[in-house]
Parts: structure tokens; sequence; C-alpha cells
């Protein structure tokens, strides 16, 4: 879904026409947004984490839209709250739903982010593990000896969570 830019950086609101123009189109950036979001948050959970990276580009720029429309917004409150009250309350409302879905964002991040670390520090702690069998004192080796390749199992890596 396609967002339109908000054209003017800090234009002044003079009619009721201008403020549901200006509240609309933060409302169409913040869907966009939200929908862009959940769709990145759907692809981690599911560890579609190169996928998932694709929708970075867009989504900076609608949060870039987005933050804009905020700021004009905030230039013109006293404007919106007179002329469109019951549309201001029906952006700060998608604007609290936005934040549970970034909350929801951010938790899911922190899942994917501790488990991948857990996954490489057991990784690395196998890797590193003596694969040399013991013989009958505290520094004897069966095999090559020295020689012997102390990391020489297989590793195997899955790129999905």
């Amino acid at each position: 879904m396609p967002a339109k830019p908000v054209l003017d950086e800090r234009p002044r609101i003079a009619d009721p026409l201008g403020a549901r123009a200006l509240i609309e189109a933060v409302l169409e950036a913040l869907g966009a947004l939200s929908h862009l979001v959940g769709e990145e948050t759907e692809l981690i959970r599911a560890g579609r984490l190169p996928e998932a990276m694709t929708r970075e580009p867009r989504k900076t720029e609608l949060a870039g839209i987005y933050m804009r429309g905020v700021e004009q917004v905030k230039l013109n409150a006293v404007a919106l709250a007179r002329f469109v009250p019951g549309e201001v309350k029906r952006l700060k409302e998608a604007h609290h739903a936005f934040q549970g879905l970034i909350e929801t964002n951010q938790i899911v991040l922190a899942t994917a982010r501790a488990v991948s670390e857990s996954v490489v520090r057991d990784l690395a702690a196998d890797a590193n593990r003596p694969m040399r069998a013991n013989g009958y004192g505290p520094t004897a080796t069966v095999g090559a000896g020295v020689f012997a390749r102390p990391n020489s199992g297989p590793l195997m890596v899955s790129r999905r969570l």
C-alpha cells in the first residue's frame, strides 16, 4: 500500500478540508508502515530473516514520511483540534495501536537475537571441545597423539531458526 509523501514541510492549516487532508495523509503513511512492520515481524517469527531484511529500505522511507507528518500535526495541533477533533482522536488511537505493534516487533527481534546468540555460543563451545579420547593417564591420548586434530568432527549450520 503506497503512502503519499507529505509535500510541504510546514503547512499552516486554515480550514477543515486542509486539516482532514493532513490527518488522512499521516494515517495513510501510518497504515502502510504498520502493514510493513507486521509483515517483518511475521517473517522474523518464521525464521525468514533475509526476506525480512529486504523490507528495511521501504520501512525507513515510510517511517520518514510518517515522522514528517507527525511534525506537521504537532505544528498545527491547535487548528487540528479546532477543525477535526474526531480525526485527531482517530490518529491518536492509530498511533497507540502502532506502538503496540512496534513493541511486539521489538520482542520478536530480541528473541531472534537471543536464539541466534545461543546457537552461535553453543556451536563455538562444541567446535572448541577436544575430540581426542583420553588414554589411561591424565595426559595420555589415543591415536596420533599430539598431532590429532582436536576439532575434527563434522560441522553443520542451519540458516533457519
